[in-house]
């Protein structure tokens, strides 16, 4: 069983320039209330990363009303509905399930005219989830040396270019150029020390390293979407404005990265790590504002990551037992098969041997 809880964390635009507009009106305060944590079992052999969550049916998840990040006042809540967050493992890779309700709006190309998510891990020690790692330096200033301890680790999906049901993120063209860059969906990963200084894997103040890539893979749907077999990009935009529904994204990434630069959180089965996600929906019609993003919480929302044997033994899905009534059926039909020929090879009849008449 999953128990999810998010909580996000102020992520800009996905965008590398610096955001000027992440400024808070006041002194941040942040009293979530929630120390609930949340936990991926391992579910092997059970998520396809297609944006249609019907896979997801039989793990629990929890819903969360959307606060914004930078004054989390419940005045100011996203009127259009809920998130609800799942997760899971199989033992190589790790994979997310947001849901969130919201009226379908799509502009082709123009990703701060369409629906937005993230999600954001804690890398460094001393990385806070306020102000995107914390780090007290400046724009000019800030470097891994100087921000050493405050990184933290951001995937962003924007759907402006991206088709339902296809699936972004890492790929051979901008891997090649050791980029967490995705030039055709723009499910990027990223890292940061503050807003003002996030940069894609590999890239960086410091100057680029060829050794980093886009590690997660991703997809998104909706729910008013009537097509089924699947769409290209000429259906844009795929369904029309208004509609009521629900957005799905689902993710994936491995446990463990190639990382080298302490720009990738690494997730270790049976440990915890610290994470949140946001969600952003263009006001009626406008663009939205790389700070003007909901998130689930104020703070960092523990991840435990659990060891395969606590599922096996407290995780048994109805297909499960199902399985396991069939292969108990299965092995006493062979085991009463194997009585049979035994009994009939050793306790057969003797047959009287054939003589013939002209040896008689």
């Amino acid at each position: 069983m999953f128990r999810v809880l998010f909580v996000l964390s102020l992520l800009g635009s996905a965008l590398i320039r610096r955001v000027n507009s992440h400024e808070e009106s006041g002194e941040w305060s942040c009293n979530s209330g929630l120390e609930t944590q949340l936990v991926a079992e391992f579910r092997p052999g059970i998520v396809t990363l297609d944006g249609r969550t019907d896979d997801w049916k039989d793990i629990d998840g929890f819903e969360f009303a959307l606060l914004p990040a930078l004054d989390p006042d419940a005045e100011n809540e996203y009127k259009g509905g809920k998130m609800t967050v799942k997760t899971l493992h199989d033992g190589h890779d790790i994979y997310f399930m947001l849901q969130v309700d919201g009226d379908y709006v799509y502009s082709k190309g123009d990703n701060n005219k369409c629906p937005s998510v993230a999600l954001m891990f804690q890398v460094g020690e001393e990385a806070s989830y306020h102000n995107m790692g914390g780090c007290k330096e400046g724009v000019s200033s800030c470097n891994n040396k100087t921000c050493k301890g405050h990184e933290v680790d951001i995937m962003h999906f924007s759907i402006g270019n991206a088709i339902p049901g296809r699936l972004y993120g890492g790929n051979p063209v901008d891997n090649g150029e050791g980029s967490g860059d995705d030039r055709f969906g723009h499910l990027v990963d990223l890292y940061a020390w503050t807003p003002h200084c996030r940069y894609f894997d590999g890239k960086g103040p410091s100057g680029n390293d060829s050794r980093s890539q886009n590690d997660w893979k991703g997809s998104w749907w909706h729910s008013s979407f009537t097509v089924q077999s699947g769409f290209v990009e000429e259906d844009s935009p795929y369904a029309k404005d208004g509609q009521k529904g629900t957005y799905f994204f689902e993710f994936s990434r491995p446990l463990r990265t190639l990382d080298r630069l302490q720009q990738d959180a690494q997730f270790t089965i049976g440990e915890t790590s610290k994470m949140s996600a946001a969600f952003w929906y263009p006001p009626e019609g406008l663009p939205w504002h790389g700070s003007g993003h909901f998130s689930v919480s104020c703070d960092w929302i523990s991840l435990d990551v659990t060891l395969g044997s606590s599922m096996l033994t407290t995780g048994t899905s109805s297909s499960g037992n199902v399985s396991g009534v069939f292969a108990v059926l299965l092995s006493v039909v062979s085991l009463c098969a194997s009585v049979f020929v035994g009994y009939w090879v050793i306790f057969r009849p003797k047959r009287i041997p054939f003589t013939p008449m002209e040896n008689l």
